[in-house]
């Protein structure tokens, strides 16, 4: 199967441009600013199926340029998912945890109501919306908490302040399944291919790593794993102020995945020592 990406440098399209039957998009190529441009990008490449990896990701600065979180991760999937309608090509469009408000202890399924807590959710739920909206072959594949050896993500935030300091203070009342980038690139091609051959399988669905922890715990994993000597004291979400509110359960039900593609929920921990031997690498 010949594979567009949207996203050529971020931590899943990363992942996708090592793939011999992949085109990974530049901005440069096909800005989703510009939303009919993407939409001429994928009808000049006409690929076997299409996946949207790139988005604005800027949380907190989203809540100053909402237009333009909204134009790039509504509006512009909207006119991905109008060209692959159009084409009869599936479209895997990753979404994220931040459509929900986060709030009791569940894990959120993919029919739960949806109430984004600032403008980067609200922007990917409009996204979710407009690509459902096209009428084609489809899967929004929420996730939560991506990490990968390269870029800049939490896991390798906490091996570079974990050496160089004696002390962190990280949020303890966020729980989330941190998640593999690989793992979800992996996943967008197998529900790619599934949806080719049977479209009626077009729908959200959720895939996040687990077991489920909070971003305290997390950090203290981290640096537990990299032999690093660094205290991790917990601290609240009300302590550590930012300009968008973070969603405190950000826990995914992926059974529903599992059943339709098989894709069982990876873990972080067996993930961890491939970004640390990254990172190392990179440090020398």
């Amino acid at each position: 199967m010949t594979l567009l990406v949207f996203g050529q440098t971020g931590q899943v399209s990363g992942c996708l441009a090592a793939r011999d039957d992949t085109t990974c998009l530049s901005r440069a190529e096909a800005d989703l600013a510009d939303p009919a441009a993407c939409a001429a990008a994928i009808h000049a490449h006409a690929p076997r199926a299409v996946i949207n990896a790139a988005a604005w990701t800027e949380v907190d600065r989203a809540e100053e340029e909402e237009a333009l979180a909204t134009t790039v991760n509504g509006a512009a999937p909207g006119a991905m998912a109008g060209a692959c309608a159009e084409l009869g090509i599936p479209l895997v469009h990753v979404s994220t945890d931040y459509v929900f408000d986060g709030a009791g202890d569940a894990p959120w399924r993919p029919g739960d109501a949806t109430a984004p807590l600032g403008a980067y959710g609200r922007s990917k739920l409009a996204g979710e919306r407009a690509v459902a909206a096209a009428g084609g072959a489809h899967a929004v594949l929420r996730t939560s908490w991506v990490f990968a050896p390269g870029g800049k993500n939490f896991v390798t935030t906490m091996l570079r302040l974990g050496a160089e300091r004696e002390r962190l203070t990280v949020v303890a009342d966020q729980v989330g399944g941190p998640t593999p980038a690989d793992a979800i690139a992996a996943a967008c091609v197998t529900i790619a291919g599934a949806l080719a051959g049977d479209p009626a399988r077009s729908g959200i669905y959720h895939f996040a790593g687990t077991p489920e922890i909070s971003w305290a715990g997390f950090a203290r994993a981290i640096l537990d794993a990299a032999g690093l000597a660094c205290d991790v004291a917990d601290i609240s979400t009300a302590d550590w102020p930012t300009p968008a509110a973070r969603p405190l359960n950000s826990r995914l039900d992926c059974s529903a995945t599992e059943a339709a593609f098989g894709l069982a929920r990876p873990d972080w921990r067996a993930a961890l020592p491939a970004v640390i031997d990254h990172h190392r690498r990179q440090a020398t």
